[in-house]
Parts: C-alpha cells; sequence; structure tokens
C-alpha cells in the first residue's frame, strides 16, 4: 500500500510547529466565510419569520376568524408568505448537515491528501494525527454553534405561531421535528466526520463528496424510521363512532380493539356511522380504536435519544477516521523519511 508520508527531501529542514489553527482558516477561508453567510441569511430571516410575518399572518387569521357568512376581508397575502417562509426556512435548516457532509467529503480532506498540502504539513513537525484533530476540532465548533444557533431560532419562530396561525405545522410534522431539535445539530457533526473518513479512504474530492452525502441521508433516513421506536409510545383507546383514533402525534401503530381485547393493526376504514364501515367492524368483531402514540411531552425525550445515537455514530466515524490514516500513513513518526 501507497504510504501517505512526508517526502524525504522536505524532512531535513528544523521541525517548528505551525499556528495550525491560523493556518486551517487561511486554508478554508472560502468555505468559513460561506458558513458564517448562510448561518447569518438564514438566521435574518428565521428572526423576520417568528417576529414581522407571524405578526401579520396571525392578524390576518385574526380576521378571517372573525368574518361571519357573508363577504369577508382579511390579509391573504399574509397568511401566504408565512407559509413560504416557513417551508423555505425549514428547508434551510434541514439542508445544514448535508452541505457540511459536501464540504468535508469535497475539501476539507480529500483535495489536500490530492494535492499534497497534507504531507507538506506533516513535514513541519505536525504529526497525521495532529493534523486530523485539527481539521476536526476547529470546524465541529464553527458547526456545533451556527447548526445549533439555526435550530433554535426554527423553534422559537415555530412557538411563536401556536394557537395564533391555523396552517401553523404540527410539532410532529416531518420537516418542523428535524428542525426544531438538537438531532440536526449531531447530525451535522455526522456529515463532518462522515466527509473526513470518505476524504481518507477516496482521496479525491468527487468520490469523498458522493460518499458523505450517501452515508448522511442514510443516517439521517435511519434514525427517521426508528425515532418512533427510540422511546415508549402511550396507547389510547376511542370509539368506533369517530372517524379517526384518539390522539395526536408521532403513530407508531393503529388498528382495531376486538372484544376479546386484541388489537389488529390497521383495517381503519372510518366511523360506524357509515353502514360499510360498521358492516366491515362487525366481521372482525371490533369494539374500538387503539392508537400507539407519542404525544407532544415526548418531544425533547425523542429527540435527545436520537441525538445521542448520532452522536455516538459520530464518534465511531471519527475513531474509524483516525485508524484509518494510521494505517495509510504508517506507524513512523511524520518526520521520518517514507517510501512514497
Amino acid at each position: 500500500m501507497t504510504a501517505l508520508a512526508p517526502s524525504p527531501a522536505l524532512t531535513s529542514r528544523p521541525a517548528r510547529s505551525p499556528h495550525l489553527l491560523r493556518w486551517l482558516i487561511r486554508l478554508h477561508r472560502p468555505a468559513l466565510l460561506s458558513w458564517i453567510a448562510f448561518v447569518l441569511v438564514v438566521a435574518g430571516l428565521l428572526l423576520w419569520l417568528g417576529g414581522p410575518l407571524t405578526d401579520a399572518s396571525a392578524e390576518a387569521w385574526k380576521q378571517y376568524r372573525a368574518c361571519g357568512t357573508g363577504s369577508c376581508v382579511y390579509d391573504a397575502g399574509a397568511i401566504g408568505r408565512y407559509k413560504d417562509w416557513y417551508t423555505y426556512t425549514t428547508i434551510a435548516v434541514v439542508a445544514a448537515p448535508f452541505l457540511v457532509a459536501a464540504w468535508s467529503g469535497a475539501a476539507l480532506v480529500s483535495r489536500e491528501l490530492e494535492s499534497g498540502t497534507a504531507q507538506l504539513a506533516w513535514t513541519q513537525a505536525v504529526s497525521p494525527a495532529r493534523w486530523l484533530t485539527a481539521k476536526l476540532a476547529v470546524p465541529a465548533v464553527l458547526v456545533t454553534v451556527g447548526s445549533g444557533l439555526l435550530a433554535g431560532l426554527h423553534h422559537w419562530a415555530w412557538s411563536n405561531s401556536r394557537g395564533r396561525i391555523d396552517t401553523a405545522k404540527n410539532w410532529y410534522d416531518l420537516g418542523t421535528y428535524a428542525a426544531n431539535g438538537t438531532a440536526t445539530t449531531a447530525m451535522a457533526l455526522a456529515g463532518l466526520a462522515s466527509g473526513v473518513l470518505w476524504g481518507l479512504y477516496k482521496r479525491n474530492s468527487l468520490g469523498a463528496l458522493v460518499g458523505s452525502l450517501a452515508s448522511t441521508g442514510f443516517l439521517w433516513s435511519v434514525v427517521a424510521l426508528a425515532t418512533p421506536h427510540l422511546w415508549p409510545s402511550v396507547t389510547t383507546v376511542s370509539s368506533l363512532t369517530h372517524s379517526v383514533p384518539a390522539g395526536s402525534g408521532i403513530v407508531v401503530d393503529q388498528g382495531l380493539v376486538t372484544s376479546t381485547g386484541k388489537h389488529l393493526s390497521g383495517h381503519l376504514c372510518g366511523s360506524t356511522t357509515y353502514g360499510p364501515c360498521e358492516t366491515a367492524y362487525s366481521k372482525l368483531d371490533a369494539v374500538g380504536y387503539y392508537n400507539d402514540y407519542h404525544p407532544q411531552s415526548h418531544y425533547w425525550p425523542l429527540q435527545l435519544t436520537a441525538t445521542a445515537i448520532v452522536l455516538a455514530v459520530t464518534g465511531l466515524l471519527t475513531v474509524a477516521a483516525f485508524r484509518l490514516l494510521k494505517r495509510r500513513t504508517g506507524s513512523a513518526p511524520a518526520r521520518k523519511a517514507a517510501a512514497v
């Protein structure tokens, strides 16, 4: 296997530890400025959304609810603007982990390995392990602060609309749930670690970019599918005279309860006030609905459990990256000459 060790011709220079932080900022200044700009723009939009846009939309809904059966005058544009910008900002917050993964895979490590910048750094009294530590630690702080700020502002903007805007998203809406919590920040860190691992593995920007995006998307999909099962659910039983089972939230399972207490998953038809549904329920010996779900009080237990899982995966990705780097560079100190 070809070693990624420094060139012998460069190792005779006296060792002097460079200022890694200054070097990293200079090397990745465009990405740093782009991330800061992204965070500031989205944060500003979220402040606008949770403030003036929410107030205007809430006033329009107040006018609409005050309307009688006759002609009605209300600001429909304010309602539409709130809905549109809520969607845009939610997408932006949810996209943050993918932006981090794309940059991490395409530029943070792989480009330096391609260009030889990393090997040059290892000749300046910087060991590969220390180099990688700096590459992870500095962006991790910026990613945590930036994505955490956006998730917090999104949660604040969403909270300001509760009870005031009729079309406001429920807490369990997929995009709202993801953008409102700590799991998004953890996912951004996972994207960072994934990009570094793929950059070391592929050692070319395009391959690492595709791999990091695919890994981040896969991890998020697994977490989304596992979310309903991360915390014990509650069960409600309700009458068949209702069209749907009682209880709103993240649904784990729904169905019918028989006279013996057995649960039949699915088989939902509608209210027994509708003849065909009453007949179908009678054949199944159904006497009520059951609904296994997570109410809003489970929001933070679910979020924090998912966050812990994603952070654990991030830790494993980080350990894998360091082991891969050690295998690729060998166990010899970076300042020793090695075969290229």
